[in-house]
């Protein structure tokens, strides 16, 4: 039977559409399985390439005198550096918690051939605060040393004492292996260093890298502590109006300690960054150096550090071959205090300022002052409040420990209600006079029961002309309630 050429030409067709749609699906199925085979080789050639990449980077600072050519976007903007470093890291005891806490505290901690400290730091920082401050708290605890048998040790110890932090999630043990740490050994040996002093202080910039590095997204702040250290009663609630205080004011770093890198606060976005930089010139210069370094890099130019500070060194013997280490802040205050209030305002003055001691220096919570020439009688200093206030305490120091002369010898505080004038030049027409100065010194409680009114101006008047200088140190203002008129 001889078969139409039509017919014949169709099926034809339909034999090669079907060898097509089976060459189709095959090339797709290939496809897909060298999709997904790439795919995972490309994870896994990315992360050892930028784990790859950290340690190259980190070895060629060790090697190499750095090129400030090749590292002048470093100076420029540090953003490049926003992204976590990417390596493991050993849960020791406890889990971090999904939810974000208020402030991470971070502590790294070695074996010493003297004392150890640490057990009793993490136990102030718990005995220190409320139930409700410790709500708002996480604790991680870098164990930095390699070995493997004092790091169990001393997470027994912390597990047995602090178990009921850890299941709370407030405490966390973490270890990074020796493999992620950079060249220790053949470093520069800048400011004369011995070589074991400069391994010491390298390694401890890394250890500190790794932390920064796990604590970025724990919280939306972080404070550095060393592993020898007695905290203030309440230093959170400090630390959270301070911050409150500095709402709207650009900071890199505020400073709760004079002391090396204790009480250093960031923000915890900053810490990727701050973590990258301690890694590029972990062999350059000790920890609290760079930190400095890294401050003015991001603009902040001047420290801002706050008195009474909350943390004191408490360690006798130093990690570093346990040599004495008898370093204490003499501006350290154990016991609670609160800090004042300073509600906003605005402030000026007829004395005359020298250089940039303005006025609102003398306001500020920051280690700072206002600096005068000689004042005359009747001369003033005022603060009129944006808002009527209700004042429970006042207390305005004069003078310095270095310059102890320069204090108000003659002078009087006064209050002042309802303020006429534009929001500029507002100023309050009448005022109360609650008391003189005494060698340089105000203070005052129970303002609220001895001042029947709403407080608009506070004034410090010169009552008799002096021949020294004024410095006022500090004006600190604790208020009761802020009126609802």
């Amino acid at each position: 039977v001889t078969l139409p050429y039509t017919f014949l030409h169709m099926r034809h067709l339909k034999y090669f559409d079907k060898m097509r749609c089976l060459r189709k699906r095959s090339a797709v199925s290939f496809l897909g399985v060298l999709v997904i085979c790439l795919l995972f080789m490309n994870l896994y050639i990315e992360d050892g390439y930028v784990l790859e990449g950290d340690k190259q980077l980190v070895r060629e600072t060790a090697t190499h005198q750095l090129n400030p050519e090749r590292y002048a976007h470093t100076y420029k903007d540090l953003s490049n550096f926003s992204g976590s470093i990417n390596i493991s890291y050993h849960y020791l005891a406890g889990m971090p918690l999904p939810r974000k806490r208020y402030l991470t505290i971070g502590l790294s901690s070695v074996k010493r051939k003297k004392g150890n400290y640490l057990l009793e730091t993490i136990k102030s920082i718990f005995e220190q605060s409320s139930y409700e401050e410790l709500k708002e708290i996480t604790v991680v605890v870098q164990l930095a040393d390699f070995d493997s048998a004092w790091c169990e040790g001393m997470v027994q110890d912390i597990s047995q004492k602090f178990a009921h932090h850890i299941i709370a999630g407030r405490l966390i043990v973490i270890h990074v292996p020796e493999e992620y740490y950079p060249l220790l050994d053949g470093l520069k040996r800048n400011y004369n260093d011995p070589e074991d002093r400069v391994k010491f202080r390298s390694k401890q910039n890394v250890d500190y890298a790794f932390l920064l590095n796990f604590c970025a997204n724990l919280s939306d702040y972080y404070v550095m502590l060393e592993d020898d250290v007695r905290c203030s009663k309440n230093f959170l609630t400090t630390v959270k109006k301070v911050i409150t205080s500095r709402e709207g004011s650009y900071w890199v770093t505020l400073e709760f300690s004079k002391l090396g890198y204790i009480g250093k606060l960031y923000h915890s976005h900053d810490l990727p960054r701050l973590a990258h930089f301690l890694l590029m010139f972990y062999q350059e210069m000790p920890c609290d150096w760079l930190l400095i370094h890294f401050r003015g890099l991001l603009a902040q130019k001047e420290v801002i550090r706050f008195k009474p500070s909350l943390f004191q060194h408490m360690g006798y013997y130093s990690s570093y071959k346990g040599a004495e280490n008898k370093l204490k802040d003499d501006d350290f205050e154990e016991e609670s205090f609160d800090i004042p209030d300073n509600p906003p305002a605005n402030l000026h003055t007829n004395m005359n300022v020298f250089e940039n001691y303005e006025a609102s220096k003398a306001y500020s919570s920051i280690d700072e002052y206002f600096w005068g020439k000689p004042p005359s009688t009747g001369d003033f200093y005022v603060i009129v409040f944006e808002k009527p206030i209700k004042i429970s305490k006042i207390k305005v120091v004069t003078g310095t420990e270095d310059r102890q002369n320069d204090i108000l010898r003659h002078g009087a505080l006064e209050v002042g209600e309802k303020t006429v004038g534009s929001k500029i030049g507002r100023k309050c027409t009448t005022y109360l006079r609650l008391g003189e100065f005494k060698n340089g010194n105000f203070e005052m409680t129970d303002v609220e029961h001895k001042v029947l009114f709403d407080i608009s101006c506070m004034r410090i008047l010169v009552t008799k002309s002096q021949k020294e200088w004024l410095i006022i140190r500090s004006i600190s203002i604790w208020t009761s309630q802020i009126s609802n008129q």
